[in-house]
């Protein structure tokens, strides 16, 4: 297999093992995942490698310090969610354990309490994926919104041990998802840019050439790039190129 391949596989393998493990990896256990794959990497390699994984909330032989990853509109609106889960009832000694066997029966306001119980818990994995490209707020929604949904299939579980390891995960693949998604985008956004970037220049350059203004199908031939995909580029960015033909602008 294509060793580009097997490395970013390791990568993802390497980070679902810091799921289970607080988001947090040795130096060995990372350079013992690529021997794995019989690819030694340089000091230089490895520190990217580090440097990847803290920008994805995995420390590497202790916690990331999270703080430095928020944004201050992300610690402003965590302080104020703090406080209002401060407002919530304490458990008071083996509530959670009742609460999580009769909401596993079924029991619709035990569920809702251990809701609530859980919604620490979703505070605490949000700040793991903090500086992802996801506001801290929108994080703690998509947590808690898998959290509502996982309280309501505990009946499919052998044992109240489970729970937190159920709930835990379905909250962490809620939040990985979405930042993945984050992701996506901005490369799309990036490439999207890098586009209009290069109409723009070789608009400038064929325009001067020609002593006009010209068309996306000049354009088109004269980059190679496809008329549709410039165009596309064009109306989502809503970019103005003054060298175009008014006729062509979105």
């Amino acid at each position: 297999m294509n060793q580009e391949i097997e490395f970013a596989k390791t990568l993802e393998k390497l980070r679902g093992a810091a799921r289970e493990q607080d988001q947090v990896l040795t130096e060995e256990q990372i350079a013992e995942a690529f021997r794995g794959i019989d690819l030694e990497l340089s000091k230089e390699q490895m520190e990217l490698v580090f440097d990847y994984l803290r920008k994805h909330g995995i420390g590497i032989g202790a916690p990331v310090d999270v703080m430095e990853y928020m944004t201050e509109e992300d610690t402003d609106y965590l302080a104020i969610y703090l406080q209002e889960l401060e407002l919530l009832k304490t458990p008071g000694d083996g509530e959670q354990d009742a609460v999580t066997l009769s909401a596993m029966a079924g029991d619709g306001q035990a569920r809702d309490r251990l809701i609530e119980l859980y919604l620490p818990k979703v505070v605490d994995i949000a700040r793991l994926y903090a500086g992802q490209g996801v506001y801290l707020e929108d994080l703690i929604g998509e947590g808690n919104a898998a959290l509502m949904t996982g309280a309501g299939l505990l009946g499919c579980l052998e044992g109240p041990e489970e729970v937190p390891g159920m709930l835990g995960r379905m909250i962490m693949d809620a939040m990985e998802e979405l930042t993945a998604r984050a992701a996506e985008e901005f490369e799309r956004d990036r490439q999207l840019l890098a586009t209009v970037n290069t109409v723009n220049d070789k608009a400038r350059e064929l325009a001067e050439s020609l002593l006009r203004k010209v068309s996306v199908e000049e354009l088109a031939q004269e980059t190679g790039m496809d008329a549709q995909e410039i165009r596309k580029a064009l109306r989502i960015t809503a970019a103005r190129i003054d060298c175009l033909k008014p006729e062509e602008m979105p």
